[in-house]
């Protein structure tokens, strides 16, 4: 990225803010702060070796339960069309996805993998490929344009051969999804030993994210019929570890039908505010990390910056010592070869090119290292004249290899680092803000809120 960062964002923004809600549009603009290729956050952070992965424009939730558990029936009465199959026979269920789009299509596992790129892993589970799938249609009912459904397979014990391991696969679902719903079905199903051994595992790292509902209430019998399958279900529950905690709920939910009636407690609303509490909290949680990041960013750059002046400082020490030992490791040679010389030259010839004062102060300072090396044998000499050559390879050495300097910025790259810091500092974090007091305007009045 060269030049100026400069602010940009989707050209058809303003075209189509008019059918989007607040907390879409927040999320939506988000992860446009992260993705976009020239400035995005993520392109920033690369180039000071910090890592960051875009949040996502929508919500995961994961359903699960036993075999006509009535899982798709709620999928299709959330977004209010006839998406998923229901009663689809176990051997030929997978996982699907259900989520909002253009226009209606059905994509098959690898446009799957290619839509959901977080999703790419599940490649590594033997034999799920084939069984992917995602269903896009155009709803807009509820907060389904910021919810994606992954509807898992019906489990059921027994000697039934999945063909892929629902059991690691639905684990592994789990830590990516914000919000887990287990159905239980109260016709016979609901104490499946595999739905309550993945429960029991999912709740060990993800007990937040875990809702249970006594799904087709409404088909249980009566009143006592219905408290006595619960009861059922709980005692089930408590007996995991884990799972005995206090307050433990499960709302009776069923499908509503206009053609059929029923005296049981329809609570089936609960999920929905769950869906829409899990979706304001999660742009709660983006916008938190919009701004951490930023703090993450700047502090990279900021240290960078300080590292390298440190580095360059480091680096004029380095090249003054190091030519200090250059010129002491040619200097000795240098007066060896002087002395050499001018030792052979008659006096006549000194007098001639130094002058008389100058030949004196000469046979001053060159008289003491005369006598000390006449007084040598010629061995000595030899040897005395090679530690002497020596010692000046091993001062041009250390000089060469032990005040290395290290590489630098230059200054376009300082320029590009300060530029992207004012970019993090005063563009991203404002319009962070302009998000945070756009979604706190949704629940307080202006006056409530300290501008």
């Amino acid at each position: 990225m060269s030049g100026k960062i400069k602010s940009r964002s989707a050209a058809n923004a303003d075209s189509i803010s008019g059918g989007v809600s607040c907390d879409e549009r927040i999320l939506r603009d988000c992860h446009q702060l992260y993705t976009d290729p020239d400035s995005g956050l993520i392109t920033v952070a690369e180039s000071v070796d910090v890592k960051l992965l875009a949040p996502r424009k929508k919500i995961t939730v994961l359903l699960m339960g036993n075999h006509s558990a009535g899982k798709s029936s709620f999928i299709n009465w959330y977004v209010e069309e006839h998406i998923q199959r229901t009663g689809v026979a176990i051997e030929t269920q997978g996982f699907s996805f259900v989520t909002s789009g253009r226009k209606r299509e059905s994509l098959t596992g690898n446009a799957t993998l290619h839509l959901y790129p977080h999703f790419k892993p599940l490649q590594e589970f033997k034999g799920v490929s084939e069984y992917l799938s995602t269903e896009i249609c155009t709803s807009r009912q509820k907060r389904f344009s910021l919810v994606t459904f992954v509807d898992s397979p019906g489990l059921v014990d027994g000697d039934m051969k999945y063909p892929f391991d629902v059991d690691e696969v639905i684990l592994w679902l789990g830590d990516l999804c914000d919000l887990i719903l287990v159905f239980f079905d109260p016709m016979g199903q609901a104490l499946c030993k595999r739905t309550l051994n993945i429960v029991e595992s999912l709740n060990e790292k993800h007990g937040d994210r875990l809702h249970f509902y006594l799904s087709k209430a409404d088909e249980a019998g009566g009143e006592s019929d219905r408290q006595r399958v619960m009861m059922q279900i709980v005692q089930e529950l408590c007996k995991r570890p884990g799972l005995n905690k206090c307050g433990f709920d499960m709302p009776t939910i069923y499908i509503p039908s206009q053609n059929k009636s029923s005296r049981c407690v329809n609570q089936i609303e609960e999920v929905c505010r769950t869906i829409e509490k899990t979706i304001n909290q999660t742009v709660q949680n983006t916008l938190n990390s919009l701004e951490k990041d930023c703090e993450l960013i700047s502090e990279a750059i900021t240290d960078t910056l300080i590292n390298d002046r440190q580095t360059s400082a480091d680096n004029r020490r380095a090249r003054c010592k190091s030519c200090f030992l250059t010129l002491l490791g040619f200097s000795v040679p240098m007066a060896l070869m002087a002395l050499l010389v001018l030792g052979s030259l008659s006096k006549e010839l000194l007098e001639m090119a130094l002058g008389n004062e100058g030949k004196e102060a000469l046979g001053l300072y060159l008289t003491p290292i005369v006598r000390i090396f006449d007084s040598l044998s010629v061995e000595q000499q030899l040897y005395g004249c090679g530690g002497l050559v020596l010692l000046s390879f091993l001062l041009l050495l250390i000089a060469r290899f032990s005040f290395r300097t290290r590489p630098t910025l230059s200054g376009k790259q300082k320029r590009q680092l300060q530029e992207k810091l004012e970019y993090v500092q005063e563009v991203v974090k404002t319009k962070k803000k302009k998000l945070y007091e756009e979604y706190l305007r949704q629940s307080v009045s202006d006056q409530d809120m300290d501008l």
